[in-house]
């Protein structure tokens, strides 16, 4: 959850279907982030 918080310190929406939304973008932003910041590892030889 404490990532979560990064993007803000609150949920904003205050309909179930809003905050559910608005959690769903929250953690496909983080995982994208994750996905930019992993390395790629390449077998030489």
């Amino acid at each position: 959850m404490r990532c979560l918080k990064a993007f803000g310190e609150r949920i904003t929406a205050r309909h179930p279907d809003s905050q559910t939304a608005e959690l769903q973008i929250r953690v496909a932003l983080i995982n994208r982030f994750s996905a930019l910041g992993t390395a790629e590892i390449f077998r030489v030889a």
